[in-house]
């Protein structure tokens, strides 16, 4: 009989995740993220089924096989987790299979209980245990065991119950959880998931211009004079200070003339206007050159070096779009959209209009486009690049970046993209399938207690599997009115949000000093940095006080001093009965100098900045894996808060009261015994 046509195998399994279209692309990962696996298995009958996940390394040998459970009665939804060790090409696979074990401990149960089949039930038990004494991958004295236990279910001269008993006892239910008698074992196809390096998933970024790093006014001249990449590389000490990972660098190429943009997106610059970096090209080159006013690669490679030996890694950005003056207008005008009057299109998001930049068209020369990308790539590849964020990737074709990306991962699988898309969730789902390590999120207007939940759970639970949110407190581009309406405490409510929720998360220089005065009309700062220079005294603003520097150096040592905060599946929400007021944990079971155990963060957030709220949290105890010994006898644990240093004992039922004037956030680190 031929069944191999047939969509089922023996044990139906179905709806495996995660999965990328249908295993033609890998699901993604990190070194010792645990992954969570979901399946719909289901039989015929009413006999026990087990299902389990099985973890393979990129040599293909099996690492872990971990049961799954049924995620609610009645769904046939199994869920369980998985966690890959290193960087690679791992996989995965389902298997679904009767659990003989199970089956007959369910039935002999109730049959004896009425009398019904004693000795029959005893037969069959006796069988079930020969069956696993032969498994071979058996240990010795475990097979042995199991032989012993089935000549005594055979043997009438003893009460059956008594046999019963020392069948299911608690060394036999141990033994057969852990390698489970199995049967029917029908396995899904298995699927690729891709591991890759710590910082395409964890990380906290930075952001600033470095022409305005030691930028000068000049009262003789009336200018500006530039910082240049020696100036900026002196900020660096301060950003690694603060505990960031990634200096991220606008575009650092030459800047067009032409329809030049002047303060606040005007179109009338005055002399000595800079201009958007955006608007990339001009006589001195295009995106393989950096901007004369800034220095040249000697100065670039020496910003690296100096980056690199205070842990920081240079991302900086891939902007596909040009200038009028860019050397592509001129060379390959085939690359670009001629309108109907014979004018080359310039950018426009309407009302929004961009003279200074042509988008780039993809469709009439998409050989010889792509690959000038790719010789791009590589040449700042050459200089020590190894992260990318790419503006506007939403307005160039999928089949580009997933082409690209596949290119780069060729030459260094450990390049790292990020998406900036702000755009429809299909489009920034399909760049994160396409290949994309990371992207921009909704997370930028989502300020709401009900809109944060909502979206924490899609992002932890819905897309994990392939999307990586990076939680952007603000961009050059970006000032929401919650800042401007919310002022200092909604700095501090949105920078705690964005380091605890997300293993990923980034503020643009500016934020730290509570810059919150948009420009009329916009949702953007006031003297926007994109178009004019714009230096600050940072070390002044803390020494008097007034700066959020301080609270961004603590959420950043609390973020590398706890592993649990760094994986984004692990999110577990709480409920609480004020609208406000949120609260969400996060576990990691961890291996360190002390053997193992469970580090958990409980983070609990009035998203209110404008009154004190106050609520009661139901907390999910089984959620934060708490151990008997971890308790008191009246049922509470000790709970540390990370911020203000204050501990309290903590149970099921807990009262805050949080003041956005004085602290809107505790992260409570769950204290046990070892």
């Amino acid at each position: 009989m031929d069944r191999s046509g047939l969509v089922y195998g023996r044990i139906p399994i179905e709806q495996v995740s995660p999965v990328v279209h249908d295993g033609r692309r890998p699901a993604t990962a990190l070194p010792g993220e645990d992954i969570r696996v979901q399946a719909t298995v289901f039989r015929e009958g009413h006999d026990a089924l087990g299902v389990s996940a099985v973890l393979f390394d990129p040599q293909g040998e099996v690492r872990q096989r971990v049961p799954m459970k049924l995620t609610a009665p009645g769904t046939d939804r199994y869920e369980g987790w998985l966690r890959p060790e290193s960087v690679g090409d791992w996989s995965f696979e389902v298997e679904g299979w009767s659990d003989v074990f199970g089956t007959w401990h369910h039935d002999a149960s109730i049959k004896l209980a009425v009398g019904q089949d004693v000795e029959l039930m005893m037969d069959e038990g006796a069988l079930v245990f020969e069956r696993a004494a032969e498994e071979t991958d058996r240990p010795e004295a475990q097979r042995r065991h199991f032989a012993s236990v089935a000549e005594h279910l055979r043997d009438r001269s003893v009460p059956a119950g008594q046999r019963f008993a020392q069948a299911t006892d608690r060394g036999i239910l141990s033994a057969v959880e852990h390698q489970p008698i199995r049967a029917l074992v029908t396995t899904s196809q298995r699927y690729p998931l891709r591991v890759e390096r710590d910082e395409a998933g964890r990380g906290a970024w930075y952001e600033f211009f470095p022409r305005s790093e030691g930028a000068e006014w000049d009262p003789e001249t009336g200018r500006w004079r530039s910082g240049t990449l020696v100036t900026a590389a002196e900020r660096l000490d301060a950003v690694a200070g603060m505990g960031f990972d990634v200096i991220y660098l606008p575009p650092i190429h030459p800047i067009g003339v032409a329809h030049r943009k002047g303060p606040n997106n005007s179109l009338t610059p005055a002399p000595g206007d800079p201009g958007s970096p955006w608007a990339i090209g001009a006589a001195e080159g295009g995106h393989d050159t950096i901007h004369p006013d800034l220095g040249g690669f000697e100065e670039f490679d020496a910003f690296v070096a100096r980056a690199e030996a205070l842990g920081l890694e240079v991302a900086i950005d891939l902007a596909l779009q040009a200038s009028p003056d860019h050397p592509w207008v001129t060379e390959h005008p085939e690359w670009f959209t001629t309108r109907a009057d014979g004018t080359i299109a310039y950018a426009e998001n309407p009302p929004k209009k961009y003279q200074d930049i042509y988008p780039l068209n993809f469709d009439n020369d998409p050989e010889g486009l792509s690959l000038e990308v790719l010789r791009i790539v590589k040449l700042w590849m050459s200089h020590g690049v190894r992260i990318f964020r790419v503006d506007n990737p939403h307005t160039k074709p999928l089949w580009f970046w997933e082409w690209l990306l596949a290119e780069v991962h060729k030459v260094d699988p450990g390049v790292v993209f990020l998406a900036e898309a702000f755009t429809r969730p299909a489009m920034m789902q399909g760049l994160a399938k396409a290949g994309y390590q990371q992207s921009y999120s909704y997370f930028t207007w989502r300020n709401a207690k009900w809109e944060l939940e909502e979206y924490l759970r899609e992002i932890s639970q819905e897309t994990a599997g392939h999307y990586r949110p990076n939680f952007f407190v603000n961009t050059p581009d970006i000032l929401t009115d919650y800042f401007v309406q919310g002022g200092r405490p909604a700095f501090k409510i949105r920078a705690a949000l964005a380091a605890t929720a997300s293993p990923l998360w980034g503020m643009y220089a500016g934020y730290e000093l509570y810059e919150n005065v948009q420009r009329p009309g916009a949702e953007e700062a006031n003297d926007n940095e994109k178009y004019q220079y714009r230096p600050r005294d940072f070390d002044a603003a803390e020494a008097r006080g007034d700066s959020l520097a301080p609270y961004v150096r603590r959420l950043n040592q609390i973020r590398h001093e706890h592993p649990a905060l760094l994986d984004l599946q692990n999110l577990t929400l709480h409920n609480t009965d004020d609208d406000a007021v949120l609260c969400f944990s996060k576990t990691k079971t961890v291996q360190d100098d002390d053997g193992e155990h469970e580090d958990t963060l409980i983070v609990v957030v009035n998203t209110d900045p404008h009154a004190v709220r106050m609520a009661n949290i139901n907390l999910d105890l089984a959620a934060l894996k708490l151990r008997p010994e971890d308790l008191g006898e009246d049922g509470t644990f000790a709970a540390d808060d990370l911020l203000t240093g204050a501990s309290w004992h903590w149970g099921e039922h807990v009262w805050v009261r949080l003041d956005p004037f004085y602290e809107p956030v505790h992260i409570v680190q769950v204290r046990r015994s070892r």
